[in-house]
């Protein structure tokens, strides 16, 4: 008897190995990543940049992740449906890329709280929601002292989107840079309501050359403003990614965006179980802001850029650093006073001896 039941489970577990061998692995399902973009990824500025960053994050993880985007969702209503739609379909990670996105990105992660989302430049922290951001100020600084350097007028044309802080703040930012070399320089914005509109963008650009600025800045998207700065035979700056190919003759550098590593970092989380909502805010060394190469300018210019980026890096250069005070001459920041994250994120003024009026 004994023999028998050994015969019968050595048959046994013979039958149970060759089934293990032909029946197909249970494979973990691919981690599944969603990015909304509040423009279309052609704009070659703000969403195009998101998007170089997806597909980074696609060949580095493999098959562990999937990816899939929504684009030009700038409607707040629109936004949530698009992130609500992401969500009901499985997706574990979501990006809203967007400060418009912020607040329906809230609404929608009440509803889902196993859901992990995160918003770029928004503000508001909750258990399943993170902020992030990059401190782009940091690059218009830079390219303040380069426009300062360039300009024969002293007045920069700046075509500016919305006067929200973001905005607000890098317009700041430039006016403080250029003013380490011309105390006396200025800008002239145009507002043109849209982060992307290339004919808006490019018939601001022609109504600012023809008011007589000689460099042009942008906090819009398309590379329109540069192109006119090509034509009109000016130089400028290119915003949120490497715009030179549009204008080769024109582009001094560009302040690039770059999501690739953060985006890394927050999915790899995810994947290892140790995700938190937390606030991210990088700048040149936290590898989030890049410049372009310097080119079309002398050797002494390029030398400027590297050594100020450099001692932004090593915190020798404090951007908002008292003593400011504000348009109207109320005191910002007292001597020696540094703002904080706070005060930056909440800017809503221009500097004092700026000119131009903020749109009410």
């Amino acid at each position: 008897m004994r023999k028998i039941i050994a015969m019968i489970s050595a048959a046994c577990a013979a039958f149970a190995l060759n089934m293990t061998s032909v029946l197909p692995s249970q494979a973990k399902e691919p981690l599944k990543v969603g990015f909304v973009y509040v423009g279309p990824i052609s704009d070659h500025g703000w969403s195009y940049q998101h998007d170089q960053a997806r597909i980074e994050v696609e060949k580095y993880f493999g098959d562990k992740i999937k990816t899939s985007f929504i684009e030009s969702v700038s409607k707040s209503s629109d936004a949530e449906r698009a992130i609500e739609r992401l969500a009901r379909s499985g997706y574990e990670l979501i990006f809203a890329t967007s400060f418009s996105h912020m607040n329906p990105t809230i609404k929608v992660a009440r509803k889902f709280p196993r859901v992990k989302f995160e918003t770029a430049t928004g503000y508001k922290l909750t258990k399943n929601v993170a902020p992030y951001g990059g401190r782009f100020y940091e690059g218009r600084f830079v390219i303040g002292q380069l426009a300062a350097k360039v300009s024969k007028t002293g007045v920069a044309g700046y075509i500016a989107p919305f006067a929200i802080p973001e905005v607000i703040r890098g317009m700041n930012a430039f006016v403080l840079g250029a003013r380490t070399v011309n105390p006396d320089f200025q800008i002239k914005p145009v507002w043109v309501n849209s982060w992307y509109d290339p004919g808006r963008e490019a018939d601001a650009a022609k109504a600012l050359i023809d008011q007589g600025v000689d460099i042009m800045v942008q906090h819009t998207d398309s590379p329109a403003p540069l192109q006119v700065a090509q034509e009109r035979g000016i130089k400028g700056f290119g915003q949120a990614s490497d715009m030179s190919r549009f204008a080769p003759d024109a582009q001094i550098t560009a302040i690039v965006d770059y999501w690739g590593a953060y985006y890394k970092r927050r999915i790899q989380a995810v994947l290892d179980g140790n995700w938190k909502a937390e606030n991210t805010w990088g700048g040149f060394n936290q590898d989030m802001v890049h410049m372009a190469p310097v080119k079309n300018v002398n050797a002494e210019l390029v030398a400027l850029a590297k050594d100020t980026q450099k001692k932004i890096s090593d915190g020798k250069i404090v951007i908002f650093k008292g003593p400011l005070k504000r348009q109207d001459g109320t005191v910002f920041l007292k001597d020696g006073e540094v703002a904080t994250d706070k005060q930056l994120l909440e800017m809503n003024f221009f500097l004092e001896g700026m000119k131009a009026p903020l749109p009410n």
